[in-house]
Order: structure tokens, then C-alpha cells, then sequence
């Protein structure tokens, strides 16, 4: 029987989903004695899934092919998420049939860059796979950095996130916002785990960064489109934004982020002046029409 080239990755993700329960969690009694292994054995996995142990042990160590039924009924007895049901799914190789589709080269579209220029008092940008930053408006590089400046190949979020101390020190809550882009990489991993690019982020990270080495071997993942992002900005102070993400409607899998403030609001105010001071400045590389070029550039990477 073939095997998916995943399959040591889903023998990872159970073990990590069954370490992070408790047989209180799911219902079995408490047998007492010390445990040797954090959260629930195999055969206890196995009793709720229904299935032999001996199964579970092999798919876990990646020796056998789980059917669609059988992921069900794991995802419903690991207690899965919506995200984690995708993932598992994904790195099982049961999404769809016949190979991946390969995903559109990283260009942003005409149209999107345009909508970009017209949203003047949101910070927006356009997000491609491996979370890699496409485009930008005046506003993002107000909030942010001016992301023309920073090289290609370290024009992404989540390499930002780690290794960017300024970049870093403007999330106010910098752990939880770094533990969710984790999560949104692993989810983007299981999309396209054949992407070089990919390999190379994580292999980066990790030796570069032990906190990202131990989120990411944690296996959390997450696809939330909102949320809220706090900051604290040197220019203004703190600031409490709205953060939404929009998928794109062609193949591209790319993401358009855009933070908004409550109108009214003091995050409001200190946004408007930030904005306010990057429209004063004269016309240079931040604005999402040169971003346009730093872009193209950067698409074919």
C-alpha cells in the first residue's frame, strides 16, 4: 500500500494532539500509577477511535495509509478543530484527489494594488504563501516599517516576527501574535509541503530562534481570518486595531490584511496622526505604488 511523503509529519501531529489531552478530557477513567508519556497512550487513542492498536501504532509511524472514515472518527476522539480537521486531512493526503495543485506564481494582482491606494486610513497588506509580503500601502509602512527598505528575502511576516527587534517590539503581545503566525505557517505547510521556500524558512527559524523551534514542533494550527492586534508604537503610543484577512478569489493563496481602529477612539486618533505624518512625507519606496515593483521582484522568489 503506498504511503503519503507526509506521513512522517501526520505520525508528528497525532502525537502532539494526543499529548495535549488528558483522559479526563475525552472521558476514560484515571488508571492511576504514573503515566509515562504526557497525555493519552496509543491504546487509549485507539479504544476511542475504535480501531486496533496495532493500526493506530502503524499509522503513527507512518507504516500504513489512514482512510477517510478512520481521520474522522481520529479527529473526533483527539477533539479537533475545524483548522486541525483541515490539517490532518491535508498531510493524511485526503484532500481531493490526484496530485496538488501548484499554486499561481506570487504576483499581485492590478486590481488589488489599486484597492491598496484607495484604502488610505487602513494599514493593508497582501500576504502570499509563506506568509511572504507582497504589497503594502502608505499606512503599513506608517504602522510598520518601510518594507521597501527591507530585502526580499527577508520581506516576510512571520521572519519578521522573530527576527525583527523592532518589528517585534511593536506587538504589544508579541508571544500570543508570534504563536498564531506559527500556527498559520503549519496550517500554510500542510497547502504545499513540497515548497522548497518553506523548508528553508522553517530550517531558518528554528536554529535562529527557540522559541519558534518549540511552537513549531508543538503542531497548534490556525487559519482565523480576525482578530484584535495591540501595539505599542514609538511614534504614538499603544494602539488597539481590528486586524481582517481576506482570502483571494483566484489560486493565488494570497491574503489581503487590513487593520482598522474604532473611529472615535484614541487608537483612531494615533493612527490618523501616523498616516497623516506618511501622506506629508515626500512620495518615495513605501507607497503601494513602488511597493508594486518591490513586489514583482520579489514574486518570482
Amino acid at each position: 500500500m503506498n504511503v503519503p511523503s507526509g506521513s512522517g509529519e501526520l505520525g508528528a501531529f497525532l502525537k502532539a494532539c494526543r499529548a495535549r489531552l488528558t483522559p479526563h478530557d475525552v472521558g476514560l477513567p484515571e488508571t492511576g500509577g504514573h503515566r509515562k508519556v504526557a497525555g493519552l497512550r496509543r491504546e487509549e487513542v485507539a479504544r476511542l477511535a475504535a480501531i486496533s492498536v496495532d493500526y493506530y501504532t502503524r499509522l503513527e509511524q507512518g507504516r500504513v495509509q489512514a482512510s477517510a472514515s478512520v481521520l474522522t472518527t481520529l479527529a473526533r476522539a483527539l477533539r479537533l478543530d475545524d483548522d486541525q480537521q483541515v490539517y490532518l486531512f491535508d498531510i493524511a493526503g485526503r484532500t481531493g484527489s490526484g496530485p496538488r495543485r501548484r499554486r499561481a506564481a506570487q504576483r499581485v494582482r492590478p486590481a488589488v494594488r489599486r484597492l491598496l491606494e484607495q484604502l488610505t486610513e487602513a494599514p493593508c497588506l497582501v500576504l502570499g504563501k509563506r506568509m511572504d509580503i507582497l504589497a503594502w500601502n502608505r499606512a503599513a509602512t506608517a504602522l510598520y516599517t518601510d518594507f521597501a527598505r527591507v530585502p526580499a528575502a527577508r520581506r516576510n511576516y512571520v521572519s519578521l516576527m522573530f527576527t525583527d527587534p523592532a518589528f517585534r517590539a511593536l506587538h504589544l503581545e508579541w508571544e500570543h501574535d508570534a504563536r498564531d503566525v506559527v500556527a498559520a505557517l503549519r496550517m500554510e505547510a500542510a497547502a504545499d509541503p513540497d515548497d522548497p521556500g518553506l523548508t528553508q524558512l522553517v530550517g531558518a527559524l528554528s536554529v535562529q530562534d527557540a522559541d519558534f523551534r518549540t511552537w513549531w514542533a508543538e503542531h497548534h494550527v490556525n487559519s482565523a481570518g480576525y482578530g484584535t492586534k495591540h501595539y505599542r508604537h514609538p511614534a504614538v503610543g499603544e494602539l488597539t486595531l481590528d486586524c481582517d484577512t481576506w482570502d483571494s478569489p483566484d489560486d493565488s493563496g494570497q491574503r489581503l490584511m487590513v487593520l482598522t481602529a474604532d473611529p472615535g477612539s484614541p487608537s483612531h486618533d494615533a493612527l490618523r496622526i501616523l498616516i497623516s505624518w506618511a501622506s506629508d512625507a515626500p512620495r518615495g519606496s513605501g507607497s503601494a505604488a513602488s511597493s508594486g515593483e518591490a513586489g514583482r521582484r520579489s514574486a518570482e522568489a
